[in-house]
This record gives C-alpha cells, structure tokens and sequence, in this order.
C-alpha cells in the first residue's frame, strides 16, 4: 500500500519536487497555471462587476424585467468585484469558489433559460462550465502562489 495520497502525488514534498536546490520546471509550471486559471477564470467577474457600476440603471432594469428586484444589483456587484479579486489573490479561496459557482449557476437559471435562443443556451452552457472551474478550486484550493498559501505558513 502506498503512503502517498493524492494530494502528496499533486503536491510532493520538497524533497521529491526539489533537484540540487532548484525548482523543477514542471512545479513552475503548476504554480503559474493554477495562477493563470484563477485569474482567467476570475478577469469575467471583475470586468463584469465594474461594468454593471457604469451601466447601474440599465442592469437595475433588466433584472427587474426578469423578476429579480433591482434592489440586488450591490449585492450582486460586491459578489463580482470582491469575488474576483479574491479569487485572484487567493484569499479565502475555496469559500469564495464555491459562492461564485452557486452564483454562476444561479445566474444560468434566472437569465439564460431560454434555450430556444442558441445564444441564450450557449450562455448557460457557459455558466455552467465556469461553474465547473470553480469547483475544481473548492477541491483543490489556490495552489502554492496564493494568500492561503501564505497565511498557513
């Protein structure tokens, strides 16, 4: 029976990911992309957020127009924003993944449910798959280049 578990294969120990000292390129390379795809995955929400702060009225109104009071829209803006940077920094992150996919798959049902529309059913499919990447960081956290990371230290 082996004494690794799966997050010491995804993770190793420093002496099985270090050679003589030095990075191996392909630690890096995790680091960087686990970076890479929370930011990626964090940039919508953020531009999204800020650009319902200028079109504030408008995004007001089409909530309304489907039955959600616009009354929400700081709530839904701070969920955006701070969700995102966040995200990107790696503060808190499993907890924040999970409300942003809760989120992400809310906002499929109330606003994209209208599969008779290609476009409408392509939003939600979309939905549904940043939904998807952001459980994949409840399950496997931030990564080393993260606040988490550092605050455990």
């Amino acid at each position: 029976m082996s004494t690794f578990s799966p997050t010491t294969l995804r993770n190793p120990p420093d002496s099985v990911s270090l050679k003589q000292g030095k990075e191996s390129p392909m630690n890096t390379v995790q680091k960087v992309s686990e970076l890479a795809g929370r930011s990626l995955l964090a940039v919508l929400f953020l531009l999204s957020g800020l650009g319902k702060i200028s079109a504030y009225a408008g995004t007001a109104g089409y909530m309304s127009s489907l039955g959600v009071p616009g009354a929400l829209l700081p709530f839904v803006i701070a969920t955006e924003v701070l969700g995102a940077l966040a995200i990107i920094v790696g503060w808190k992150t499993r907890v924040i993944a999970l409300l942003l996919a809760g989120f992400s798959l809310l906002t499929a049902v109330i606003f994209h449910n209208n599969f008779g529309d290609q476009i409408q059913m392509i939003m939600f499919l979309k939905n549904v798959s940043i939904a998807g990447g952001f459980l994949l960081l409840v399950a496997n956290g931030a990564g080393p280049l993260s606040l988490d990371r550092r605050l455990v230290k």
